[in-house]
């Protein structure tokens, strides 16, 4: 993937093998969807997944904490990698992202359906409002209480938007692979000059 726009970002994901379990207490674990960065390189809104990663990663840095980032190739589901990147985590706190956009917050003790944080319309989530969902997964590791990050609402987000997000589903499940296990990946992002 090359841009030669000046200014803009690239992402490179490098597998580094079987992600395990983290011993950090200071950690987030970032759970990517089978297809994220790899097959699609954008939100269903056109925002580079370069830049998504970039923003969610800086939050989490900011609170002080450190961010690893897994890829799981065995669900599309978004629970389910949010919940898995939780269980994965030193701290218990993990964020999921699917390559369309839509996040989730998940603790490891709670219920894989139950989260600490849901931003469900992926077409309203701009690039301050993933830093924010870093920043605050990062606070809710150290043990803290964060105000939810505020999201917006539009009722015809849903309508707009449902045949792509529906289309954009399909693809990326074809990229799941049941049983596969997750993987840990170093995060490669550039600046074009």
């Amino acid at each position: 993937m090359t841009d030669t726009v000046a200014g803009a970002r690239t992402l490179e994901l490098r597998e580094k093998g079987p992600a395990m379990p983290g011993r950090r207490s200071d950690e987030v674990v970032v759970g990517l969807s089978p297809a994220f960065g790899d097959f699609f390189s954008k939100t269903i809104v056109g925002v580079p997944h370069a830049d998504v990663l970039r923003e969610l990663l800086a939050g989490v840095e900011e609170q002080g904490m450190h961010a690893r980032v897994v890829r799981f190739r065995a669900s599309a589901d978004l629970a389910a990698i949010a919940h898995a990147a939780a269980r994965l985590s030193g701290s218990g706190i993990g964020v999921g992202i699917l390559s369309r956009g839509t996040t989730m917050i998940h603790q490891k003790d709670l219920l894989r359906l139950s989260n600490l944080e849901l931003f469900p319309q992926a077409p309203l989530l701009d690039l301050e409002t993933f830093r924010l969902i870093g920043r605050n997964a990062a606070r809710y590791a150290k043990g803290e209480s964060p105000e939810p990050v505020p999201s917006r609402n539009d009722h015809m987000a849903r309508p707009r938007w449902q045949a792509k997000a529906a289309l954009l589903h399909i693809k990326e499940t074809e990229f799941v692979r049941p049983g596969a296990e997750p993987v840990e990946l170093d995060v490669l992002i550039r600046t074009a000059g």
